[in-house]
């Protein structure tokens, strides 16, 4: 039986009492609900609360320990991935499944080659239905080019197309926007409606209400590993998806700021990164947010990394606290009071394979050493310390970083900072990947560290982040700040709009706070 074949209202995917636990540890409790033919349903809940176990679940990856998933009203067998594919399920992971080295078409047709009649691969003939497909998806590129030089929301439409091609009729998104920029996500978001005027059934994953506005037309919300919501979108509000996640209410996501200081602690002169043509100059204030705002390519993580020195810079001087803090060593730097949270938090943040004790005490294991024997009693004791101050979520101190939630993996990576002493504070996108109810614990906890003295210079792309939690912004534009704008630019109506603006050249600037056309 075939979608096609089905009246509205009639079920493409069941999933019926579904429970599963990774080592005695309940992770899905009897969940059950239906996607319907042409719909979007986003499932929501917080980091850890089994969303992506569920959807490995249902595309075969993984096998329910209880209940069952049917396809059309036939049910599936457990854990079974080719069943899955050849019922029309696909899923779009987080860890994108392409391969880099090879090229569009080659990765569109991996496993089902077209072969001319000797067996030989009909390049030609995959190259055009290749164009063809990337044609009716509106993408603007050769077939011929590598997977591995597209950008990450890029290669995921392609992997969608990939899916249709192959006959897909329920798609699974996991976590589909969580690291690509704003123009790509409206790609995504263009190409999800699309097949849903397809016929097509959808479920993702987000943590972004915005992208549940845009396009879900239901919402399925996790909380613990049970079903607590499963509503359509209209009958809920912000507060009402959000309440159902976290089990509370969560009232304002930004805490207020609290004044900045007037000691000068970060100093950066006319600093210019190694194959740049302009440099940087810029002071944070003891207490003050400076926000980094701008489009992808910007050049903002590169600031960061230079600040903390990982990254080659031409000339320029930086000051911590009044001391000249020499480039190119990450060590100096911290001895120095500089700290950074980085971007990416599974391959530069952390090492998920290592316990919480371990990961936090990294950068200053030298701290907990004498004669080369570490002091296991004061490093146990400085990093319970700093864990309960970020109120870490886990099973103790031995708990693999890698088994738990995104929200709390940050946790672990911000702070174990809080081991010695820092002055300043570098956060390259410290929430992202992270869900609405640990995001709002991470405000407040950077909000509690920059009361305390920290200067803290922190990189974005989420602009509500941006005009909600900083004192001040720079907005950087290929590789140079573009505008500096104050506490009063960035609480006016048309902030957002202006940043974007400033951002890709449609706006210029002379002085904080003065743009013109």
């Amino acid at each position: 039986m075939t979608d096609d074949a089905h009246a509205a209202g009639v079920p493409t995917l069941t999933t019926a009492g579904v429970t599963k636990a990774f080592g005695g540890i309940p992770v899905l409790k009897g969940v059950s609900f239906s996607l319907l033919p042409g719909t979007i349903t986003a499932i929501a809940g917080e980091n850890g609360a089994g969303k992506s176990t569920l959807m490995k679940i249902i595309s075969g990856l993984y096998a329910a320990d209880q209940g069952t998933v049917s396809r059309n009203g036939r049910e599936l067998s457990c854990g079974n991935v080719q069943e899955a594919i050849a019922q029309g399920i696909a899923i779009v992971p987080q860890e994108l499944a392409s391969i880099p080295e090879l090229t569009v078409y080659e990765n569109l047709y991996l496993g089902r080659e077209t072969r001319r009649a000797l067996g030989l691969l009909d390049r030609a003939a995959m190259i055009r239905a290749a164009a063809a497909a990337l044609s009716r998806f509106g993408l603007d590129i050769a077939p011929t080019r590598r997977m591995g030089g597209l950008p990450v929301g890029v290669r995921q439409i392609i992997e969608i197309i990939k899916a249709t091609s192959q006959g897909a009729r329920v798609i699974l998104l996991d976590e589909p926007t969580s690291a690509i920029a704003a123009p790509e996500v409206e790609m995504l978001l263009r190409t999800m409606r699309a097949l849903r005027d397809q016929g097509v059934s959808l479920l993702f994953t987000t943590h972004k209400m915005e992208e549940i506005r845009a396009v879900a037309d239901r919402v399925v919300v996790l909380r613990d590993g049970q079903l607590i919501v499963d509503e359509p979108v209209r009958d809920l509000s912000d507060d009402d998806i959000v309440t159902a996640m976290i089990g509370r209410e969560l009232g304002n996501l930004f805490p207020d700021l609290q004044a900045a200081g007037s000691e000068v602690v970060l100093e950066v002169n006319d600093l210019v990164l190694a194959g740049a043509h302009s440099g940087f100059d810029f002071e944070v204030k003891r207490g003050e947010i400076l926000g980094l705002a701008g489009l992808v390519g910007a050049g903002r993580t590169e600031l960061l990394e230079a600040l903390f020195g990982i990254r080659a810079v031409a000339s320029g001087e930086v000051r911590v606290a009044g001391t000249t803090v020499a480039p190119g060593s990450p060590g100096r730097s911290i001895r120095a009071g500089m700290a950074l949270v980085p971007e990416d938090r599974k391959d530069a943040g952390a090492v998920l394979a290592l316990d919480v004790l371990s990961n936090a005490s990294l950068p200053r294991i030298g701290d907990f050493t004498v004669a080369g024997v570490i002091s296991q009693a004061r490093r146990r004791e400085a990093v319970d310390a700093a864990m309960k101050a970020v109120a870490l979520r886990s099973n103790g101190l031995g708990q693999e970083v890698g088994t738990l939630s995104g929200g709390n993996q940050q946790k672990v990576v911000l702070g174990r900072w809080l081991i010695g002493a820092v002055d300043v504070l570098l956060l390259d996108e410290p929430t992202r990947g992270v869900d609405v109810g640990a995001r709002s614990e991470i405000y407040d906890l950077i909000v509690t560290l920059a009361g305390q003295g920290m200067a803290v210079v922190m990189a974005s792309s989420d602009l509500p982040e941006i005009l909600s939690f900083s004192h001040r912004a720079l907005v950087l534009a290929n590789g140079a700040v573009a505008a500096e704008l104050d506490r009063n630019d960035l609480s006016r109506p048309d902030a957002q709009d202006r940043i974007f603006r400033l951002a890709s050249g449609q706006l210029s600037t002379t002085q904080p706070g003065e743009t013109t056309l």
